[in-house]
């Protein structure tokens, strides 16, 4: 009897382990994937200007999402007219609009490099020369650490080039008083990528 006591007692103890190991693993989990959202927006058509970027649903900046995929409409913008970007961009800044060095920022890095935007856009690649599917169709997500605590209201998004091995990231600004996430950085889109095939001589 005593054998068969202590047993069922090494038994119990081992089920009472194997449940609190699979709670650890569960709660682990779930802290890492706490945060992981992915939304996908898609456009039929480019805004030409301010208005009708405006004229879109998500123009009223309501989630930091919409907000990131409007900045990638108005950045694909530029090549063809500076203004109309910097008019859009303004309105997705709010209370922060460009500043003159900002203005310089993206013309040191999207004069002769406009392939740098369009490769945030579905069905774009180094050997279509990122030309984009129609519907434009974009993804925006983030992780873990997009919500900083501590420092106002900020979401620090990720949205995925066709042309470089991670994410990149953009940064929101949340305004308490109406609720509307406005672009507060975006330096982080726009870095280097792999060239397009017709760039690159040795393709």
């Amino acid at each position: 009897m005593g054998l068969l006591d202590s047993l069922g007692r090494s038994l119990e103890r081992k089920a009472v382990n194997t449940v609190a190991n699979q709670a650890v693993n569960a709660a682990s989990n779930a802290i890492q994937n706490a945060g992981n959202e992915h939304k996908t927006f898609s456009f039929n058509a480019l805004p030409n200007n301010l208005s009708e970027l405006q004229a879109l649903p998500e123009a009223s900046l309501s989630t930091p999402f919409a907000t990131a995929a409007l900045t990638i409409l108005a950045l694909a913008r530029y090549e063809l007219s500076q203004e109309d970007c910097y008019a859009m961009l303004d309105y997705l800044r709010g209370p922060d609009p460009l500043n003159p060095m900002k203005k310089q920022f993206l013309k040191d890095r999207l004069n002769g490099k406009q392939y740098v935007v369009n490769s945030y856009f579905a069905g774009t690649s180094v050997q279509n020369n990122y030309t984009p599917s129609v519907p434009y169709t974009l993804t925006v997500s983030s992780n873990p650490y997009s919500y900083p605590q501590g420092e106002g209201v900020y979401a620090r998004l990720l949205m995925k080039s066709s042309g470089a091995d991670s994410e990149r990231w953009i940064v929101l600004r949340q305004k308490p008083s109406t609720g509307q996430w406005f672009l507060n950085d975006s330096d982080g889109l726009l870095g280097d990528i792999r060239q397009p095939a017709a760039a690159n001589p040795w393709a």
